[in-house]
């Protein structure tokens, strides 16, 4: 059987371009885009439960990390029932959705694709404003985006049809894949637009439906996203809507007998919650329920002796600082040859002292807020941990400004065992760790609980291929930062408690929302 793909005659995937904002056009667009963008910051918006709005009495409101005291939006806060509510309805359309052609489904995402496609420069001023990110840092959110529209719809297409099998004598045989049921999809606000619609799209056009409880710290983002779905024709009934904190309405969701996967990025600690919820049977449950976790991790960049010096250092500083070190790929973990350690930390505490901290909206700043008031006492709780257990060579302290702001912070000379080189931190916080020798690094940059993501600079092809080998993380970078995977060249995923290695924006990932299904006819 031909399959869907060449049906539809969909040329190669290709990654969506970043925005050069050196080009005066595209620095007047996103003025223009911010200000259109804060326009719309009294709006309020519903949850969708079976297609309809829903609001409630009680309400919460987004706020925005550069500026406290401005709202972005005005959300729903849904309750338990509401929760169930959204799984009935969801286990209800999913007997129509699933039935729905698989070019018909992948067809809304490459339309969900383009309409963000016009759309880029407003939705990177409302990442900007929600979460605090600079405008480079929401373009790539929003570019990942239309790559997992594009990336998913053409995976689902390749999968799709009959399967050949082993022929038998005397049957008609094949294989082919259908959708699991519902999926609770439990987002992260760092890649409020990104992983989230990832998440929501590869359930989609595998046949799923979905509901989304977005965070609480980015749910505008989602809300806007969900308006472009049922602008590229998704039945709103597809997605159920759900805002407000977490606590009784996740552990509902999740709980609930008629969800068949969870799709979560998060921390470890919320991950494994979910994970053993889901695996208890619930009255009435008839399967067991799938888990797609990512959970972060304590990333190591390894610098060896043999290293160019000048790239370790642009690469540690943009992989550390990046949207104010509040990715699970961050760099948060330097492990540095004893024969260079003093002169890297040179250099690198001259380029961090470069960096500019403030509004996320200035694209004057290279490192903007982080993303609450409860995540900077987190950050500048662990900085006063490790002023303890190393030296601190530069930041440790809040920035200036009206915002969440935390310096870009160094502290070197931590043993491999403290708290600050073990504990994942979730901001601007580089721990400098020194190593005798390239195996010794390699030791220490093993030895956490975490696998997600390593870099590794060094000119000697025979260590990079032993790091190759000996580094335990889902994404190793050679001579290159640890962040910025792209869709399609680097399936993102990681070991031990980084997750289940869902490899984001790989060949393997839309399989994680089907199961195979072999028939076998006697003819």
């Amino acid at each position: 059987m031909a399959s869907a793909e060449t049906k539809l005659n969909v040329p190669e995937f290709t990654n969506e371009p970043f925005i050069d904002y050196s080009k005066p056009e595209n620095r007047k667009a996103m003025d223009e885009a911010l200000k259109k963008v804060a326009a719309e910051f009294t709006r309020e918006y519903p949850m969708y439960i079976a297609g309809k709005p829903v609001t409630t009495s009680e309400k919460r409101t987004s706020t925005n990390p550069s500026h406290p005291a401005q709202v972005v939006g005005t959300f729903q806060v849904a309750t338990v029932d509401h929760v169930n509510q959204a799984v009935e309805a969801a286990n209800k359309y999913f007997q129509t959705w699933k039935h729905v052609p698989v070019e018909q489904r992948a067809q809304y995402l490459f339309r969900a694709a383009e309409i963000l496609r016009g759309r880029k420069f407003e939705m990177n001023a409302l990442v900007c404003y929600e979460v605090g990110k600079t405008w480079i840092e929401a373009d790539a959110d929003t570019a990942e985006t239309i790559d997992f529209c594009e990336f998913y719809a053409r995976e689902m297409l390749r999968v799709a049809g009959h399967h050949k099998l082993v022929p038998m004598k005397g049957e008609k045989n094949y294989l082919e894949y259908i959708p699991l049921g519902v999926g609770a999809v439990i987002p992260p606000w760092n890649f409020p637009c990104a992983i989230m619609a990832g998440l929501v799209v590869a359930g989609l056009v595998t046949g799923n439906t979905i509901v989304l409880k977005p965070a609480s710290d980015s749910p505008a983002v989602a809300a806007k996203f969900l308006e472009i779905l049922h602008e590229a024709g998704v039945p709103k009934e597809a997605v159920q809507f759900l805002t407000g904190p977490g606590g009784s309405m996740g552990d509902a969701l999740v709980s609930h007998p008629k969800i068949r996967y969870i799709g979560f990025t998060g921390s470890m600690e919320v991950g494994l919650r979910i994970h053993e919820l889901a695996s208890k049977k619930q009255p009435g449950q008839i399967w067991i329920k799938r888990t797609v976790l990512e959970m972060g991790g304590k990333d190591a960049t390894i610098v060896d002796d043999e290293a160019d010096l000048d790239a370790a250092v642009e690469g540690v500083a943009q992989a550390t600082f990046g949207y104010s070190g509040q990715k699970c790929s961050a760099c948060s973990r330097a492990i540095v040859s004893e024969k260079i350690y003093d002169a890297f930390l040179a250099k690198l505490v001259a380029r961090t002292n470069k960096i500019t901290t403030g509004p996320a909206e200035d694209p004057n700043n290279y490192m903007g807020p982080v993303v609450s008031k409860g995540a900077m006492k987190t950050i500048l709780d662990y900085i006063e941990i490790g002023k303890k257990e190393g030296k601190l060579l530069t930041g440790g302290g809040r920035a200036p400004g009206d915002g969440y702001f935390v310096q870009p912070t160094i502290i070197a000379d931590v043993a491999p065992t403290a708290r600050i080189a073990q504990e994942e931190i979730f901001g601007p916080v580089l721990t400098v760790i020194k190593a005798r020798d390239f195996d010794h690094a390699l030791e220490i940059a093993n030895g956490t609980q975490f696998g997600l993501t390593g870099a590794v600079y060094s000119k000697n092809p025979a260590k990079l291929a032993k790091a190759a080998d000996v580094f335990h993380v889902g994404n190793l970078y050679l001579n290159r930062k640890c962040t910025g995977a792209m869709v399609g060249a680097h399936p993102f995923g990681g070991f031990n408690m980084s997750g289940t290695d869902s490899k984001t924006g790989g060949k393997d990932y839309v399989m994680l929302f089907l199961q195979a299904k072999a028939v076998a006819e006697k003819v």
